[in-house]
């Protein structure tokens, strides 16, 4: 998604020249051409930066006191932003560390699922701390334990804290369980675990940022009654300001400590700059690690699992998906190793839409060719549902393949509404006919609710009131109970 828009004009020329010859000569001509155009950051070394923002990277790239040549590098290459023009979002918010914690406190704890009764719990302590789980049944009485694995990563002149992951489990379907991290006494969590049999709850929230829209969104997630939470990538907005990613542990952990949430990667999860940093979804790698070695991935950017009768699959807009790809490969197995049986609904994610009448993102290969290269595969597939974010709006299509309403095609639903702070992308094009069905520039989230084998309800929820409001609802039957779409 677009950055942070700006007025100001400024131009680096010298960095910026050198920075720009040097990615044409060590990128090929076609990933430099797709690189350019749709990475605000490269788009910034082509032109020069002929408008740019430089005070939020100055500012957080001082508060890191790094060293000159770093700042200065660092500083060429993230203060220079292109974006849409969007109306004006609410205001960013941050949120610190507690005073009252020590450095071997556990914070920005989240959970997901593993399996059909595990999960993962995830949390940072600033200093040195056992990687050990204790947890049970009833409140401060952990009857039993797991040990995990702790590491931290560097970026530019930023050190993370320990970022430690445990699997506790096996743990019993639709129950509540209290759990401590590190042997802390003081923090005390519960959660619990989705049903292994329909019916089920869903929230799928996209693009969910730090703002004052994202407060009003996660307000209403908590009284949703949700079993699970799906996220289609751009999470916390960090945009290279490591800080910014501890603030979204502190903001979500109050909801993502309690329902597995499971999340995809976007382009601001990217944070990839060249000569300097190298190497893409650092962060996003480091602290959100999802289930992908279980569905036989070899990447944390895609992978898939069950939940109830749900097989749910996650995939990577920003890794490589040509049919020459691992991730292609992987997702032809994916699919093939499905059993309607004891999943009778697919649900796909992606960031990037492959259906948007937006004027916002138009024209973008992780939209366009992805969805050339993989269409047929989730349509062959018969996947009910797909849903994608990067676009800051609501839109739901009907079901629909290649380009034409189809009964036998996944329905897709843009929710990149969470509550970024670029603000809404609010301009349509004429609506092709009889596929894009109902579309609204409102910040907000949806639930979906898996009722049985062959029905499920789709509801939106605007929050432009900071009111919860139902403002699109359908039901869905099952593609596999369509006798119709059988193969």
């Amino acid at each position: 998604m677009a950055m942070a828009h700006s007025t100001a004009h400024h131009s680096p020329v010298c960095l910026m020249t050198i920075a720009h010859h040097f990615l044409i000569c060590t990128t090929s001509l076609a990933r430099y051409s797709i690189i350019v155009r749709h990475f605000p950051i490269y788009r910034c070394l082509q032109s020069s930066c002929a408008s740019s923002s430089w005070s939020w990277c100055v500012w957080a790239m001082a508060v890191m006191k790094g060293q000159l040549l770093v700042f200065v590098l660092a500083t060429a290459f993230i203060g220079c932003v292109v974006s849409y023009d969007r109306p004006p979002a609410r205001k960013n918010i941050s949120v610190l560390q507690p005073k009252q914690f020590s450095s071997t406190s556990p914070q920005q704890v989240h959970i997901s699922a593993v399996g059909p009764d595990k999960m993962r719990i995830s949390w940072i302590t600033q200093s040195s701390a056992p990687s050990v789980v204790e947890y049970g049944t009833s409140a401060g009485a952990y009857t039993k334990s797991a040990t995990g694995t702790s590491s931290s990563y560097r970026y530019l002149v930023y050190k993370s804290g320990q970022i430690h992951h445990v699997v506790i489990g096996p743990l019993d379907p639709n129950t509540v369980y209290y759990y401590r991290c590190s042997s802390d006494s003081t923090r005390q969590f519960r959660l619990k675990t989705p049903p292994s049999h329909l019916p089920i709850k869903f929230t799928v929230v996209g693009d969910l940022g730090q703002t004052g829209w994202t407060n009003s969104t996660l307000q209403h997630i908590s009284q949703s009654n949700y079993d699970m939470l799906l996220l289609p990538g751009d999470l916390a907005y960090a945009d290279f300001v490591q800080p910014l990613w501890d603030s979204f542990g502190h903001l979500v952990e109050p909801l993502a400590s309690q329902r597995p949430w499971m999340v995809t990667q976007g382009n601001h999860e990217v944070e990839k700059i060249p000569i300097i940093h190298s190497t893409p979804f650092t962060a996003y790698n480091a602290r959100w690690h999802m289930p992908f070695e279980e569905s036989n991935s070899t990447s944390n950017l895609y992978y898939s699992f069950d939940v109830a009768g749900v097989h749910v699959i996650m995939l990577g807009s920003y890794t490589d998906f040509d049919p020459d790809s691992d991730q292609f490969k992987w997702l032809q197995g994916d699919l093939g190793n499905i059993d309607r049986g004891k999943t009778p609904w697919i649900v796909a994610l992606i960031h990037a839409p492959w259906y948007n009448t937006n004027t916002d993102h138009q024209g973008e290969p992780e939209s366009d060719l992805m969805k050339q290269h993989m269409e047929v595969l989730l349509y062959k597939a018969r996947v009910d549902i797909v849903f994608a974010g990067h676009v800051h709006a609501y839109e739901r299509f009907t079901r629909v393949y290649n380009g034409q309403a189809d009964n036998c095609g996944p329905i897709h639903i843009t929710i990149g509404d969470g509550g970024n702070r670029e603000g809404l992308a609010k301009k349509y094009m004429d609506p092709i006919a009889g596929i894009s069905v109902f579309r609204e520039a409102s910040f907000g989230h949806g639930q979906l609710e898996v009722v049985n084998a062959t029905d499920a309800v789709w509801t939106w929820h605007r929050n432009d009131d900071d009111v919860s409001v139902v403002s699109d609802t359908i039901w869905l039957r099952s593609l596999s109970s369509n006798p119709a779409c059988k193969s």
